[in-house]
């Protein structure tokens, strides 16, 4: 109710009263009427002003779809910095959030294993995209020890990754046609820098010298990377984190790094450091000196407000530190120079022996 039509109603009450009760009665149902009806008026100015929410499971989607949406939508993501999606149980306001959603973006592949259910059933009330759906099966990798399942750590290869972008575009479009040209140009815009960044990092790969070429990690999540980069992967666990590494996966691990003399193994993130720990103690048991090449974005960006809190620079961020502890040639500071921790160089004294 604006403020002409308080000026009148307040005119129309006080000579109801004037007039006596009868009129009052009369004033006061024209008042029911007005009111409601303001009311609904307001807000429906107020809901399409509002802009539709969209949430997303994980930082890197969260990204991606904040790059194409701009500043259309309301993007919320669920599962934050250093948090592990496999183990993710979602919380009573992670349900609330889903089920206010207008959309709802997921990995899928079976990488957000307790929220799966929750995801099916809502897919029932609304769209439900796993951006995951654009990508050729022959592109999936299905590893021997996660039989009958994809390997979801998809976002590891940047080329794969960048064609998730078109889906969420597509979706997006499908929420808000009138800004299908908005989106169309931001996702082009996204696609060139993925590009570009695709590029770095198989150069920065590529620099590690052959023979040190072997990533060892907290767990399996680095697959597509070392197919699309040329790199060997060993993890410690196996594809989810729910899968534990047992005393005879510790001693096979150490005998490899001691016989090939490895200088370097990662940690991650997202996933407890004991395990690298173990390999560290066991090769020095045996003579060998390892040491944490870095701390690796594996199922989880950086810190929220940061470069390694984006896609782009939690790839940067890995490429650079993986190949500057390996032996290789980058920039300290990443492919963009916007780094927050400049990656430090493998000592002298690593290589071959």
């Amino acid at each position: 109710m604006d403020k002409t039509d308080q000026y009148w109603m307040s005119r129309l009450l006080r000579e109801a009263a004037n007039q006596g009760t009868r009129c009052a009665c009369v004033a006061l149902c024209v008042l029911a009427l007005i009111v409601p009806a303001c009311s609904r008026t307001d807000a429906g100015a107020a809901s399409a002003s509002a802009k539709p929410r969209v949430v997303c499971t994980v930082g890197m989607i969260g990204d991606i779809v904040r790059r194409i949406a701009g500043e259309r939508a309301e993007v919320i993501g669920l599962i934050g910095s250093g948090v592990d999606p496999h183990l993710y149980k979602p919380t009573r306001n992670d349900l609330v959030l889903l089920q206010e959603a207008d959309l709802v973006f997921y990995n899928g592949l079976l990488l957000e294993g307790r929220m799966s259910d929750s995801l099916v059933r809502l897919a029932r009330e609304k769209p439900v995209v796993a951006v995951t759906e654009g990508l050729e099966r022959e592109n999936l990798l299905e590893p021997p020890e996660f039989a009958g399942h994809f390997d979801p750590h998809v976002w590891m290869d940047v080329s794969a990754w960048s064609k998730a972008a078109p889906v969420i575009a597509s979706a997006l479009t499908k929420l808000l046609p009138a800004h299908r040209a908005e989106f169309e140009a931001r996702l082009g815009e996204l696609q060139q820098e993925l590009s570009s960044l695709h590029a770095y990092v198989t150069s920065a790969i590529a620099s590690i010298p052959a023979e040190q070429r072997v990533l060892v990690t907290a767990h399996d999540a680095f697959n597509y990377f070392g197919r699309a980069y040329g790199i060997r992967v060993i993890g410690i666990q196996g594809i989810s984190t729910e899968s534990e590494a047992g005393l005879n996966d510790i001693n096979r691990l150490v005998d490899m790094l001691v016989e090939q003399r490895i200088g370097a193994v990662f940690v991650e993130s997202s996933v407890s450091d004991k395990n690298v720990q173990a390999l560290i103690e066991g090769a020095a048991s045996r003579g060998h000196s390892v040491r944490i090449g870095g701390t690796l974005f594996s199922d989880a960006m950086g810190m929220e407000g940061t470069y390694e809190g984006t896609y782009i620079g939690m790839i940067d961020h890995n490429a650079t530190t993986i190949a500057r502890a390996l032996g290789g040639s980058a920039p300290p500071q990443g492919a963009n120079g916007k780094l927050s921790l400049p990656a430090a160089a493998a000592p002298a004294s690593q290589g071959v022996r």
